[in-house]
């Protein structure tokens, strides 16, 4: 028996309820006749604007409240970017992520009315992000920019740019696009300035475990390239003891049979950058990611993750 009805948990920000929407899309387009609600949520994460995420701490900020509303019956699946879903704990019980959608842009952007590239930023530039990771890596690069919190939804952010808070702001390319506001980005940060989050550019479905008619559902959706990939990448988060809000970041590759890995750890003031990579079989992504965290270990990650 097919779904007639499938109802998808998510937050209620624009780009979580295009996200939302884009899964809705695909799924019908496989499923005619396949009726979709959007069951939208605010977390914990959405309601605390006035503090860094770092400050609020938790795990799982923007997903906690979609996973309750799973295991009340409420939803049928929820649609999490990946790199808000956290690596060191497992899901709830009776709970799982069986499919990541193909993988979009995985780059930051840089964003700017006066400069056209990172490089051209002035001694003193002020440069918004929300992230760690972002921070301690452009810190790092570029030493003569100072970096401010920048919380909010990303017209919020766009808007406080524009009313001239911000000399740049940093904010993920596939947020950009799947908005329709690719042509806000000024450049595409290269990632030997600043590499990708953990899981960026890649949505992920969670659903109940017991659920057989809903994972066969969702289950044409999978995309193999992005799952070795993630599976890879949450591997290093995993094994350095880290969250979604750590200072880490590691962007994976597949070519064949074939995986390649890089990742980094830096302090939060700029001051040090660690990195690693490796090649490898790509049914070893779990494994290789594992490697690369006990490297960065043992070169003093646990320190700049202040473990």
């Amino acid at each position: 028996m097919s779904v007639e009805h499938l109802r998808i948990a998510t937050r209620k920000s624009p780009l979580a309820l295009r996200q939302a929407e884009s899964v809705a899309a695909r799924l019908q387009a496989l499923q005619p006749g396949l009726e979709v609600e959007l069951v939208g949520m605010r977390t914990h994460g959405d309601r605390v604007l006035d503090r860094p995420l770092a400050a609020i701490g938790g795990k799982g900020l923007f997903v906690k409240e979609l996973e309750q509303g799973l295991l009340d019956g409420h939803a049928d699946i929820a649609v999490h970017s990946m790199k808000d879903v956290p690596a060191d704990t497992g899901f709830p019980e009776g709970l799982h992520l069986p499919v990541v959608l193909a993988r979009e842009n995985p780059f930051d952007a840089f964003v700017s009315s006066h400069y056209d590239d990172p490089a051209e930023l002035p001694a003193g530039a002020v440069v918004g992000t929300c992230s760690l990771r972002r921070a301690s890596q452009l810190l790092h690069q570029l030493p003569g920019c100072r970096v401010r919190d920048l919380r909010g939804n990303v017209n919020t952010r766009l808007g406080k740019l524009d009313a001239g808070e911000y000399d740049a702001i940093v904010l993920a390319c596939a947020g950009l696009e799947r908005l329709g506001l690719g042509h806000r980005v000024t450049a595409s940060l290269d990632p030997a300035l600043c590499l990708p989050a953990i899981g960026q550019g890649v949505l992920g479905i969670e659903c109940r475990s017991d659920d057989a008619e809903i994972n066969a559902c969702v289950a044409a959706l999978e995309d193999r390239d992005a799952a070795d990939c993630v599976r890879a990448e949450r591997a290093v988060t995993r094994g350095l003891g880290g969250t979604c809000l750590s200072p880490i970041a590691g962007y994976a590759t597949v070519a064949g049979a074939r995986l390649q890995l890089r990742a980094r750890v830096g302090a939060a003031d700029g001051s040090e950058l660690l990195e690693e990579s490796i090649e490898g079989a790509r049914d070893d992504a779990g494994s290789l990611g594992a490697q690369v965290a006990q490297r960065l270990l043992e070169r003093g990650a646990a320190r700049l993750l202040g473990h």
